[in-house]
């Protein structure tokens, strides 16, 4: 079996892919977005082919075949992704060589017992719980994989104790009325600083940190707006650097665009002309800004990273950009901008307007 977890979700105590990996002997887990080049996981798939045991994606997609209907002529190997539904979705559009294996779904037998995470909708299991459903169906023996759940059942047990007996509840709400009180006051900035506040967003040709031969992360695409007045900048640089293979499918702009796009001396000239010396920059995240200074572009000293910010002001992890519009109740406008950025900027701005108004 092999488990690929999206980077986000290794982070999260709670968990269960590699709960399940433990309990799981000859199991593979291996984390990341970008599998396609992926050495080990390549050769797991290679092996599993060779030995006659096809890997199958457990997976709800339109294509997937029920498990109670599948008619399968021997052993398979499974592959699970692991992530909240946005990741796995993202981790499949990533990955051409996942998307294209056969797909099984199931209907779960019971609703899930992750009562200490929120699920999308009552047919929603964690991972865990899925494989103990999937795997005693396709041994047929739910009795011996039913056993993969009683660590699971004893860390949600350990949880509630924790935060019922141990935590105490009247600490937890003061806190919770404390947090709550002091999420409007740093977005007051945003409003008084309107003129001078400017969304921007960097995509960059980086190759995988972990593959031989690799080279050290570029800007391709910078794109900006200022929220006081919405003008706008946008620039597509042709890479100075070898081309990542995924870099124009991850960034959502052809390679013959970005073959096309303008000198780094030209872009350096044009930010340069954009920028004031009393701006203060606010991005979702440090990276793209880190990799501009790198090479050696000066930004604005004054700035704001909106996503810890953000996570401040709902009182829990905002996740993607994208998905703070929804739970904001704004409408992101038409991106200005080509490709992936162009629509995290849009969503950028959108949350920026609407903390200001509220501010």
């Amino acid at each position: 079996m092999l488990l690929l977890q999206h980077p986000r979700e290794r982070r999260k105590a709670i968990g269960t892919a590699r709960l399940a990996h433990l309990c799981l002997p000859g199991s593979e887990l291996h984390v990341g977005v970008e599998f396609e080049d992926d050495a080990a996981v390549r050769a797991a798939l290679a092996e599993a082919h060779a030995a006659g045991r096809p890997a199958h994606l457990l997976f709800p997609g339109p294509r997937a075949v029920d498990l109670a209907e599948a008619k399968l002529d021997g052993p398979i190997t499974l592959v699970v992704v692991d992530g909240t539904w946005w990741q796995a979705r993202k981790l499949l559009k990533r990955n051409a060589r996942l998307a294209a294996l056969p797909q099984l779904r199931f209907t779960p037998p019971a609703p899930s017992n992750y009562r200490i995470r929120r699920e999308p909708s009552d047919d929603y299991v964690a991972t865990v719980e899925a494989l103990a459903h999937v795997l005693g169906a396709l041994e047929g023996a739910p009795e011996r994989f039913a056993t993969l759940l009683r660590p699971f059942e004893r860390m949600i047990d350990t949880q509630i104790h924790y935060a019922t007996h141990v935590r105490g509840g009247r600490r937890r709400h003061a806190l919770h009325r404390a947090r709550k009180a002091l999420r409007p006051r740093p977005f007051a900035l945003l409003r008084e600083r309107a003129q001078s506040l400017v969304c921007l967003h960097g995509e960059a040709n980086a190759w995988p940190a972990r593959r031989p031969g690799g080279h050290p992360p570029e800007i391709v695409h910078w794109i900006a707006r200022r929220a006081g007045t919405g003008e706008t900048f946008e620039a597509i640089i042709a890479p100075r650097r070898p081309l990542a293979p995924a870099t124009p499918s991850h960034i959502r702009i052809p390679r013959e665009r970005l073959a096309t796009g303008e000198s780094w001396a030209s872009f350096r000239a044009r930010w340069s002309a954009f920028t004031r010396a009393d701006d203060i920059v606010c991005a979702w995240g440090r990276f793209p800004l880190d990799v501009l200074e790198a090479e050696g572009v000066a930004l604005p000293a004054a700035r704001l990273d909106m996503r810890p910010a953000l996570g401040s002001y709902l009182g829990t992890r905002p996740g993607a950009i994208e998905d703070c519009t929804a739970r904001l109740g704004v409408e992101p406008p038409p991106p200005f901008a080509l490709g992936r950025g162009g629509v995290r900027l849009a969503a950028l701005a959108a949350v920026v307007d609407k903390l200001m108004s509220a501010a």
